[in-house]
């Protein structure tokens, strides 16, 4: 790859910082976020004020599609009845999978235009910056460290790390195991999560480096399959959310 392709590379993988070290803030990422999530809760507002019983038309059909089939996901996983979590489930799903989709438009897109405004560094997936991801991961743990504590209470909370794996006269080993796996359940969904979007950006700005005239088949080709790639992560993440919360208030013998 020559020196230019790099100093592409590197130039559209910069966030718009704010901040150094453990205190920056990725203004563009929280930008967009942001703004994906008001976009939902707007729209959403919007149809819920036009509900018609019996006879759903446009986003009202798509929107009730989708969360009969979050509710089934949320029934066949989840143990007890939670009114809130077909609701945290489906907001899971549609945020995680708007930010994804910011990687469907043009790669150049939303930096040409933050350039006009004398914006140098500008990124329009915030799924592909780990801060989101890893944040989204640290929101799904401490839902599941309020239910643990909500169905179990602090004392049965702090049991399982004194019995589990091994039972308790392995207590010390155990207190290790499971911190580990509480630690690994979170960093792994965001992780993931991060991962896969980061390389569909990469992707796109290789395909970005090509002659226009060479650019555009791929281009729509990795764009079709992406949008499948998009749609699987957000259904992964919504499902880990629900099983990571449904492990939490199983009993013992169930949960592990």
């Amino acid at each position: 790859m020559s020196s230019n392709a790099v100093t592409f590379m590197e130039d559209h993988l910069r966030n718009l910082t704010v901040g150094r070290g453990f205190l920056s803030l990725h203004v563009d990422t929280i930008l967009v976020g942001w703004v994906l999530a008001g976009l939902m809760v707007s729209v959403s507002w919007a149809i819920g004020r036009r509900l018609e019983a019996g006879v759903p038309h446009g986003l009202q059909n798509v929107l009730e599609a989708l969360l009969e089939f979050v509710d089934e996901q949320v029934k066949g996983i989840f143990p007890i009845e939670d009114p809130m979590l077909g609701a945290l489930a489906l907001t899971v799903f549609l945020w995680v999978f708007l930010m994804n989709a910011m990687d469907l438009l043009p790669v150049l897109l939303l930096p040409a235009i933050a350039h006009l405004f004398g914006v140098n560094d500008f990124r329009s997936t915030p799924t592909a910056d780990p801060y989101t991801t890893l944040g989204l991961a640290l929101s799904v743990f401490l839902l599941t460290l309020y239910y643990h504590i909500k169905h179990k209470g602090v004392l049965g909370y702090l049991k399982t790390f004194l019995v589990h794996p091994f039972g308790p006269y392995l207590f010390p080993v155990n207190i290790l195991m499971t911190t580990v796996e509480e630690i690994a359940k979170p960093l792994s969904l965001g992780l993931r999560l991060f991962g896969n979007m980061f390389a569909g950006e990469l992707v796109f700005l290789l395909i970005a480096l090509l002659p226009w005239w060479l650019a555009w088949a791929p281009g729509i080709l990795w764009s079709i399959f992406h949008l499948l790639v998009i749609t699987l992560q957000a259904f992964i993440f919504m499902v880990l959310t629900i099983m990571y919360l449904a492990m939490a208030v199983a009993e013992e013998g169930d949960a592990h």
